[in-house]
């Protein structure tokens, strides 16, 4: 039986998702299975939803679903709760399961590259990713973080999924990030250049980088670390690790070929 499965969102044209995913089905040998990418808005999901039929398997979810898909989904798994927003939708039996495969995503990025124990680390922008990054922060061991915003009151949201996951949370100004660097890992969830300005401090720092941008790449905060020698993970190998979580998901299958996927979206990087 044919299946589908779409990557949602607005704006979508530039998703890596369809690369990712139709790499796994191929490699899989999964030749009925189609994934495509929709231009959906918030307004736009729940008529979307309806329209779908039973050869529907899942669907990714990026800006700006992940919190209306909670609303309209069957069942919502814990972590999706916990985090609020789910980048998932998984389609069986006529019902919705929402979940979170973003924080998979880190937390395998992370692990893959020699980061998975961090003593400490300095979170820099206070949105939705920043809520994934506490709960992968939480899963590889710290009860503590900082957390670097432009404005702390802005903060509330991500310094509660914190909470909720047993990691306390302790909030400053993105004016302040020079002070607080030692630490063994910063997370940069910051879009486009909005971190340039901290390339120099978090460079002489010596902690390792995260930094989730992974077009253009690298960034000026990557090259910056990445000249003195330093580790750092870019925001692919989160992409990858959380569509591979996807497809195992969606699939029900636990042979997915990661490096496939890898390749694929390597060589749609390059190319673009």
């Amino acid at each position: 039986m044919a299946r589908r499965a779409a990557v949602l969102g607005s704006p979508i044209t530039h998703s890596l998702s369809p690369v990712l995913h139709r790499a796994a089905y191929a490699a899989m040998g999964l030749d009925e299975w189609s994934y495509e990418a929709f231009e959906v808005d918030e307004a736009g999901l729940a008529p979307f939803l309806d329209g779908l039929g039973g050869d529907w398997a899942g669907l990714s979810l990026t800006m700006p679903l992940k919190r209306e898909a909670l609303k309209l989904a069957d069942s919502v798994s814990d972590l999706a709760a916990a985090v609020g927003g789910a980048n998932t939708l998984l389609l069986r039996d006529g019902r919705r399961h929402a979940d979170n495969t973003d924080v998979h995503g880190i937390v395998a990025a992370l692990t893959e590259a020699g980061l998975g124990a961090p003593a400490s680390a300095l979170v820099l922008g206070g949105g939705a990713t920043a809520a994934s990054a506490f709960a992968a922060l939480a899963r590889l061991g710290l009860t503590e973080a900082g957390l670097a915003v432009r404005s702390p009151e802005r903060a509330a949201e991500a310094v509660e999924v914190g909470r909720r996951l047993g990691l306390e949370v302790r909030v400053g100004t993105l004016a302040e990030v020079a002070g607080r660097l030692d630490v063994d890992l910063v997370v940069s969830t910051l879009p486009g250049t909005a971190a340039d300005a901290f390339a120099g401090p978090v460079a002489a720092s010596r902690a390792a980088l995260f930094d989730v941008v992974y077009a253009p790449w690298p960034t000026t905060l990557a090259a910056a670390v990445a000249a003195r020698g330093g580790t750092v993970v870019g925001g692919f190998a989160m992409l990858l690790h959380q569509a591979v979580r996807q497809v195992a998901l969606m699939t029900g299958r636990d042979d997915v070929p990661v490096e496939a996927m890898r390749a694929a979206g390597e060589a749609e990087l390059s190319r673009r």
